[in-house]
């Protein structure tokens, strides 16, 4: 009895055991003649039709590090997912764009003329007194202010004109000795008055006349607006101490602000017109004077001291002024939009367009900038189609891609393409690809039951 009960037992083991053996047998037949299961079908959604490249993932431009496994409307720019190619990156062919996609984040390119840059600079400036000039009135000895004739600054003077009275026991003395030899009618007295007058030129009299009191007049060597006095009425005045500034007015300075980008070229004689807000319809010419060997630190900028004439007196310290200068035309290089440029404070870069419609970095070699061009020293010879509006998604993807490696170091190419396909694996994993049946995984869950 017990010896036919455990016969029955292993008899209905031992079906069970060929039931599983059968049903794995099966499942790996169809496997095998019937192509991939059901489930994979998705995975079409990743691959390119015949004769088209495979599509790795999608990805959005502006975050590229973030992949996605089918295409539609990116969660974070609200634009089209662009798709990321299994032959694009890294290669020699630059990154390829799908014409689509350029058209819809606005991708535009311009050919690269030659030419010599237009030698006009536009800046801002304002107006200063010339220093060259300017005319300072001191005393060489002390003296006390008794009357002063010009009692304001800023008023306009003209050469000899009365500035102010002085009293001084110095001149005076000089003075009275002066007289005194020059009322003496002995040849002896005759040769100590040219002795007399030379005193007084060395005392500082040859510009001031004597007054009827005995004290000194003091004039102005020159024309232009006493722009500063420096002493009142009742003040004593020590040696060499100013009394007054006197500026000329028949020139002014005009102080422009250079960027650092526009100075080659100008130089000492660069012609300048300027125009003032006061003078409106007007223009005055000059011309640059010298290249002050300064960068203000704030602006970055170098200051260009220009001469303009001001006969008429119209020009007055203190007003804002725009220039054009007129610098010297260079050699005949390659120019291109400034927009076009992308700069990363360690070099600049441009986007080429290769023949075969891929996109490739290049590093350039700038020189200057001027009305939105700039010139290519190094880089590009001209004739060669480049990127001016889209560039820096393009440049992110490059970098992504590895195309900027081969700017740095050309020998590590290689191993750069397939890391995007590595990323690629575990985005499509997540989003619902099919992977292939885990084949030990059915006769171990049999056998653990």
């Amino acid at each position: 009895m017990n010896m036919s009960r455990e016969q029955t037992t292993i008899a209905g083991v031992a079906g069970a055991l060929l039931l599983a053996a059968g049903l794995g047998g099966g499942y790996w037949l169809a496997n095998r003649d019937g192509g991939e299961p059901a489930g994979a079908a998705p995975a079409t959604t990743a691959t390119a039709e015949a004769g088209e490249p495979k599509v790795l993932y999608w990805y959005d431009p502006m975050v590229p590090d973030q992949h996605f496994d089918k295409p539609g409307k990116s969660p974070f720019m609200d634009m089209e997912l662009v798709p990321k190619y299994a032959d694009e990156g890294g290669g020699a062919t630059g990154i390829r764009i799908d014409p689509g996609v350029q058209q819809n984040v606005g991708i535009r390119t311009e050919a690269v003329e030659t030419g010599t840059l237009a030698g006009q600079l536009r800046v801002p400036g304002t107006l200063t007194w010339d220093l060259r000039k300017e005319a300072i009135v001191s005393a060489p000895v002390e003296t006390i202010i008794s009357r002063l004739i010009v009692k304001a600054p800023f008023e306009s003077v003209g050469r000899g004109q009365p500035l102010a009275t002085v009293l001084s026991p110095v001149w005076g003395s000089a003075l009275a000795e002066s007289r005194a030899l020059a009322q003496a009618d002995s040849p002896y007295a005759r040769e100590l008055q040219g002795a007399a007058q030379q005193r007084l030129r060395y005392l500082g009299l040859s510009n001031a006349t004597t007054a009827g009191s005995g004290g000194v007049t003091l004039r102005a060597p020159r024309g232009g607006v006493v722009s500063e006095i420096m002493v009142r009425e009742g003040q004593t005045a020590m040696p060499g101490m100013p009394m007054f500034r006197i500026n000329g007015t028949d020139t002014m300075w005009l102080e422009a602000a250079i960027p650092q980008a526009g100075v080659q070229g100008i130089g000492p004689g660069t012609p300048v017109t300027a125009t003032v807000s006061a003078a409106p319809g007007r223009t005055f010419e000059g011309e640059v004077e010298t290249l002050l060997p300064d960068i203000d630190p704030t602006t970055r900028t170098q200051r260009a001291r220009v001469v303009l004439k001001n006969e008429d007196g119209v020009l007055v310290p203190g007003m804002f002024a725009q220039l054009t200068l007129k610098s010297e035309e260079g050699r005949e290089v390659p120019l291109i939009p400034s927009e076009a440029l992308i700069a990363t404070g360690e070099d600049s870069r441009v986007i080429v367009v290769g023949p075969d419609g891929n996109f490739q970095p290049v590093r350039v070699t700038t020189g200057r900038t001027s009305g939105g061009r700039t010139e290519i020293l190094s880089g590009l010879k001209g004739g060669e189609r480049i990127v001016t509006s889209g560039q820096f998604l393009i440049d992110s993807e490059a970098s992504l891609s590895g195309a900027l490696g081969r700017l740095e170091a050309p020998a590590d190419d290689a191993g750069q393409p397939a890391a995007p396909a590595q990323d690629a694996a575990p985005a499509n994993d997540h989003g619902g690809m099919a992977m292939p049946p885990p084949k030990p995984a059915a006769p171990a869950k049999g056998g653990g039951q």
